[in-house]
């Protein structure tokens, strides 16, 4: 069974949500015309990861008016798209939330229903992304393509920084991990992403701006490490330069489940009585830090 990501890597037309929503558009056929399974976005497409400026009045007011949510035309025209194309949309978006938005993706199945929403839990607090309200769960759900279910979970961009949701998502049986993304992807983010596929057995497919936005390199990684006669295998599935493009992901699931039914990392021998300090919430010098407005931040919490 093969799974096919499309990594649509654009530059975004602004905050400007009727023409963004007409390139993804655009996008979303050219990567049904590949055979994709899904089309993943770049993180929070609908207002091409556009903030507020701080020093403006009124300017948070406005950019938080943007923010859509289920009932809303550029929603649902996706999902209209997904039944014709008989084809999901993982879908990214400013969310309407109350309090303050988030930073959404939406998985959208073939047959034009949303099966899973997941809001960026590793919101950038340091920064103005501390205005929005920060998710609280990874959660998977079970995707049914033509050619069978696939296990998907959810990450977005700083969330890849922290080897913890890639694990907490591979616990609960994800096989495929999509994470939109919205920041330079040089050497060292590659490796991370590299790292999260190899260390939880799972396919990551991580999609990018396009330069010069960012510098694109959408990507994606496999969760087999070695072939039958233990050699060492390059996980990377596909890398893409800094051009928009479509970028298709093919990842091998069945090779993935033979994989973990037998390797000895992912779940098999750790030892969690052990690792309670993960767990706490306290932060200590060299790594106490401020949110975006000043304010102390401990443990994820002002």
């Amino acid at each position: 069974m093969m799974f096919n990501v499309a990594l649509l890597q654009m530059a975004a037309q602004g905050a400007d949500q009727e023409a963004n929503l007409a390139k993804g558009e655009a996008f979303c056929r050219r990567a049904a015309g590949l055979g994709a399974d899904i089309a993943l976005f770049p993180e929070m497409w609908n207002v091409g990861y556009r903030f507020f400026d701080r020093q403006q009045t009124g300017a948070r007011e406005a950019w938080a008016a943007q923010a859509i949510g289920p009932e809303d035309l550029f929603v649902q025209r996706f999902q209209a798209l997904a039944r014709e194309l008989d084809m999901a949309i993982a879908l990214t978006y400013l969310e309407r939330w109350p309090g303050a938005p988030r930073n959404a993706v939406s998985i959208i199945d073939r047959r034009g229903e949303v099966i899973l929403t997941y809001a960026k839990v590793h919101t950038c607090a340091w920064d103005v992304e501390g205005a929005l309200t920060p998710g609280e769960d990874f959660p998977v759900c079970t995707l049914e393509t033509r050619d069978g279910p696939v296990r998907v979970g959810c990450m977005i961009c700083f969330d890849r920084e922290f080897p913890e949701p890639a694990r907490l998502l591979m616990l609960q049986g994800a096989e495929v991990i999509l994470t939109p993304n919205a920041c330079g992807l040089e050497l060292n983010r590659l490796t991370q992403l590299r790292t999260r596929a190899w260390e939880n057995m799972v396919g990551i497919a991580t999609c990018n701006y396009a330069a010069p936005q960012e510098n694109g390199h959408s990507v994606a990684y496999d969760g087999v490490g070695f072939d039958v006669q233990e050699r060492s295998l390059d996980t990377m599935v596909v890398e893409a330069g800094g051009a928009e493009g479509v970028y298709l992901a093919a990842f091998d699931l069945d090779r993935l489940r033979r994989c973990r039914e037998h390797e000895v990392w992912g779940n098999a021998f750790r030892r969690p009585q052990l690792y309670g300090l993960l767990t706490s919430e306290r932060v200590e010098a060299p790594f106490l830090r401020t949110d975006w407005e000043g304010r102390p931040w401990r443990g994820g919490r002002r």
